[in-house]
């Protein structure tokens, strides 16, 4: 058994009104993931050395905009959260700082290597509110959480990537309670032609050629055109409007390469 399916187990036996009754264990082991096999099977190939590429890439900033991000939620000592699409683990560990020993921490992705990865991380630290964090395995255009049961929500470098860009926000909005917020942490599809070209030539002259050391210069070719696709600010406020959110708010960080999108129930 996996470190993550004892996991899924703790969180079935000891939390169960946070999970809707349809779902099971079995749904977890078995869940149907709503986006490219190619693109769930690259983040398990990138599991390894994901911390110490986005340390290199963005010279330990990533840090600075995930703790930004984290403060948006308004998360406090107590509350229950979430952190979709959560990887190693980086806004899940800052949530549970905000939330302490008596708040809870769900961290939710669809790969089960980067799930490990943060797994390890938290049985490897000494800090005690880390053992309020629950790691499971899941989609994100499937939430398998009851309705408004979150305080806070976050979703760093997940939303770019889901197939359904509309559902992943219903799903937020459905599990976030009134009045609560979520923070959506991702890169920037500016509108200013010139910080473009800067993003662009990023990826082209140090961001492929720093994962190529780590042999995955494919793996990160997919980002230019990821970035490409994705919404802009604006764009991202009306969906959220559109889904239904009272409040949206974008905001450009470290220099418009990246943005934040704070949304209120």
């Amino acid at each position: 058994m996996t470190t993550v399916e004892v996991q899924v187990i703790k969180l079935l036996h000891r939390r169960p009104p946070r999970i809707s009754p349809e779902y099971s264990i079995f749904r977890h082991r078995n869940f149907t993931v709503r986006c490219s096999a190619e693109r769930q099977a690259l983040f398990n190939r990138i599991a390894p050395v994901y911390d110490n590429l986005n340390d290199v890439l963005s010279l330990g900033q990533h840090r600075i905009w995930k703790r930004m991000a984290v403060s948006w939620t308004g998360a406090k000592r107590g509350d229950s959260t979430l952190d979709i699409c959560c990887g190693s683990g980086d806004l899940a560990f800052l949530l549970s700082e905000k939330v302490g020993l008596d708040g809870q921490v769900m961290g939710l992705d669809f790969s089960s290597d980067q799930l490990l990865v943060a797994s390890s991380r938290q049985q490897e630290s000494s800090t005690p509110c880390y053992k309020n964090i629950e790691w499971l395995e899941g989609d994100a255009l499937n939430l398998p959480f009851r309705d408004d049961y979150f305080d806070a929500i976050t979703m760093g470098y997940g939303l770019r990537n889901v197939m359904d860009k509309e559902r992943a926000m219903q799903q937020i909005f459905r599990v976030l309670k009134p009045g609560c917020k979520a923070s959506i942490l991702d890169f920037n599809k500016s509108r200013e032609p010139i910080t473009s070209l800067i993003q662009e030539w990023m990826i082209d002259s140090i961001v492929v050629p720093v994962a190529t050391g780590f042999g995955l210069a494919e793996e990160y070719k997919y980002l230019k055109s990821s970035i490409q696709e994705f919404l802009t600010g604006k764009e991202l406020e009306q969906l959220a409007f559109a889904v239904g959110f009272s409040d949206a708010k974008f905001y450009e960080i470290a220099g418009g390469l990246m943005g934040n999108l704070v949304v209120t129930r």
